[in-house]
């Protein structure tokens, strides 16, 4: 780039040229640094994956795989479709297709998909590869010749009139533990408990529910996890430790292992399935016969050596990831449902084969993103699906902000049009959008897009100078951006992302503030052009900063911050430094974001089935006649947008970055171990905190209001 002037010092550039090349070449692992190898749950190919299902895994870890490639790590983010078992079978009848004309599909509608959102795997596979074959028959006979199988026969669901064993996903019927009447042969969607299909109450056959479902003998082999279960649980206690877990279903805050299949006695688990379409069974020649040739495995097992395999398919020395853990760290991103396969199930087979596998460092899980009726249902045309986000016009930037700010961490949350909005218009534009936009007009109309000389050394602000120092109009401000930063670092890599994602926002809040405490305009350029030169050039090195913060989250938006400032993509920096030099040319500024008209929300919910669609006339017309009464009480006295003053809109801002602290410290008083707990007193003061900043706004709006409507009378 031409005309670029910018601090080399450090380190700070990001070292990821292979993820940037259009033929992206293959990462290994740096021997003696940390090195990230990061999953999300493979997806099922049966289906189009809704807002949930991205948030839940593969928009969570492609945050986290950006942002260790903006702390220069290694890092490689593997994902595909899970394109075996039952769940490909059922819906390849149902659309008339063959298992693998189906697959192919779904894996091209995933891909669409997760490209639009801006999701950047370095590898987007699927498990039916003769590479996934290899590996999953490979461990499987490695646990029989370490003793880990067993052979058993029991009864299975058989459907008469088809003549054949039913796999699990072939039987639905009713759940004995809940009662649940529309329950899978492998899992009760409504109480999440793991079924044997003969444990159905009143079986049905999927193909068709007139038919004849009995039970028959059929002979499988079991994997011995009873055997395995003290090795199991010494490893589940360090990771967790060590990876520090968030609490799940198998784990608990304090260590204890609560999932009732672990307290009472794992036993051992089926392996194989008597369907066609899977990973055959091996069978080594010279062996004695176990019966199993015409059967495969079950999905459970070969789907998560997908990570693995998937990898292989990246490189054929994936070994160099999956055979590291002193340099390789394991983060999987997953919804609460895949927690006992991935921190249980799996572990257990990988400590069975015997080999020095790459295990779990930390889990990641999320509870379920509901919609504004409840869940989301394509059936019933509720939700937003696949490519559907692309049609409403709206930025991808925009739709990983409000998911990521809305990441149900610690209990189910759900998607609102209403809040989609304001996100956008109180959030992004008044805060980010703002602080970049006002620094990057006021460059070019006073400096001509040109860096001017200021006082300020190259490299790290030394800390606490300006605390003492008279002409400094604001002198908290890189104690406080230095504070920020160290807590983004924290809570990123403690897998924290919403939190991160706050901390983003306070840290672009944090920079308003600093424009309004300077009083930068005019004035100041007239009047102090030292003072002036010094803000606007601090300002833009902490946009250059907020490129680097914000990339993980919304990495299209970071890349147009980077076009204004004509700077390549640079690192987080640990401190607060000035690094956008004396004489470099800026690019041309642009608007971040855009605002959204309030009324599409309606518009949206009559598209994708949002509450206000799903009621019935009358009773929407109350709940229409009850907001605007509450929105008639509010507007009498909201200022309109094109009133605000730069106060307003900075303590917008800020009320909306503390209002999301005083949430955290709520959850953290349910959610946290006693050491961890927030005491009353800091919620107390942070409440208190928040409760000025709004009478600081409506002060502030009262005296806007009151103005105009002097001048108007005048």
């Amino acid at each position: 780039m031409s005309g670029q002037r910018l601090n080399g010092a450090g380190g700070w550039i990001r070292d990821d040229w292979w993820y940037r090349d259009e033929e992206p070449k293959p990462v290994w692992p740096m021997p003696g640094a940390k090195n990230a190898l990061v999953t999300s749950a493979l997806p099922y190919c049966n289906n189009v994956p809704h807002l949930g299902n991205i948030i839940g895994s593969t928009l969570s870890a492609d945050v986290f795989a950006r942002y260790n490639r903006t702390r220069n790590r290694r890092t490689v983010y593997i994902c595909g479709t899970d394109e075996y078992g039952t769940a490909t079978e059922t819906q390849a009848l149902k659309e008339g297709l063959t298992p693998k004309e189906l697959c192919d599909k779904y894996h091209a509608l995933h891909k669409e998909t997760y490209d639009w959102f801006e999701i950047k795997f370095d590898y987007f596979g699927r498990t039916s590869t003769p590479q996934h074959t290899e590996i999953c028959q490979e461990v499987y006979q490695n646990l029989k010749d370490h003793d880990l199988l067993t052979k058993q026969t029991k009864e299975q669901t058989y459907c008469e009139d088809c003549a054949k064993f039913l796999a699990d996903r072939f039987v639905e019927g009713t759940c004995p533990n809940c009662g649940y009447d529309d329950a899978r042969g492998d899992q009760c969607d409504a109480c999440s408990r793991t079924l044997d299909p003969t444990e159905l109450l009143n079986p049905r056959c999927l193909i068709d529910k007139s038919h004849k479902v009995t039970t028959r003998e059929t002979s499988h082999m079991f994997v011995k996890l009873d055997v395995l279960q003290p090795k199991l649980e010494e490893w589940i206690k360090k990771s967790w430790k060590e990876g520090k877990w968030s609490p799940n279903a198998v784990i608990n805050s304090d260590g204890e292992i609560i999932d009732a299949r672990v307290k009472s006695g794992l036993r051992p688990s089926p392996l194989t399935r008597d369907l066609k379409w899977g990973v055959p069974v091996p069978v080594r020649e010279g062996d004695p016969s176990d019966g199993m040739e015409d059967k495969v495995l079950y999905v459970w097992f070969d789907a998560p050596l997908g990570y693995p395999s998937i990898t292989a398919c990246y490189s054929p020395d994936w070994r160099l990831w999956w055979f590291d853990s002193k340099n390789v760290q394991l983060y999987q991103f997953m919804g609460k449902d895949n927690v006992y396969f991935h921190t249980v199930f799996w572990p257990s087979v990988l400590i069975g084969d015997g080999r020095p596998w790459t295990m779990l460092r930390h889990v990641s899980t999320t509870e379920y993103l509901q919609y504004e009726t409840g869940k989301f249902s394509k059936s019933r045309n509720v939700g937003v699906f696949g490519p559907d986000a692309k049609e409403t016009g709206i930025p991808a930037s925009v739709w990983r902000y409000y998911l990521i700010s809305t990441r149900p961490e610690t209990a189910d949350s759900t998607f609102s049009w209403d809040e989609f909005i304001a996100a956008n218009n109180n959030v992004l534009l008044n805060n980010l959008g703002n602080f970049v936009n006002r620094v990057m007009r006021f460059m070019h109309a006073k400096y001509n897009g040109v860096v001017p000389k200021t006082s300020d050394w190259v490299g790290k602000f030394p800390a606490n100078a300006d605390l003492n120092d008279p002409n400094v109009p604001d002198p908290t401000f890189i104690t406080d951006i230095n504070r920020l930063l160290t807590e983004y670092i924290e809570a990123m890599e403690a897998v924290k992302l919403r939190l991160g994602l706050q901390i983003v926002m306070a840290v672009s809040n944090r920079g308003n503030q600093y424009l309004q405490r300077s009083a930068l305009g005019n004035a100041l350029f007239e009047e102090r052009p030292e003072v002036c030169i010094q803000v606007v050039v601090r300002a833009l090195d902490l946009i250059y900063v907020l490129s680097a913060l914000i990339h993980p989250f919304m990495p299209g938006t970071s890349q147009q911050i980077l076009d204004q400032l004509n700077a390549p993509p640079r690192t987080v920096p640990p401190v607060f430094s000035h690094d956008v030099l004396f004489t470099h040319h800026l690019g041309q500024p642009q608007y971040l974001f855009t605002k959204i008209d309030e009324s599409k929300a309606e518009e949206w919910r009559a598209r994708f089935g949002g509450a206000a669609a799903q009621q019935p006339a009358a009773e929407k017309a109350d709940v229409k006649g009850k907001k605007k009464g509450a929105a008639a009480k509010k507007a009498s006295h909201a200022v309109p947008e094109e009133l605000k003053t730069e106060e307003i809109r900075a303590l917008e801002s800020q009320v909306k970055t503390q209002g999301d602290a005083v949430r955290r410290l709520k959850e953290a008083q349910k959610s946290s171990s006693s050491d961890e707990k927030p005491s009353a007193e800091e919620v107390e003061k942070a409440v208190a905190e928040l409760l000025r900043l709004k009478a600081s706004l409506s002060v502030a709006e009262k005296k806007v209001l009151e103005e105009h409507k002097a001048g108007a009378a005048t």
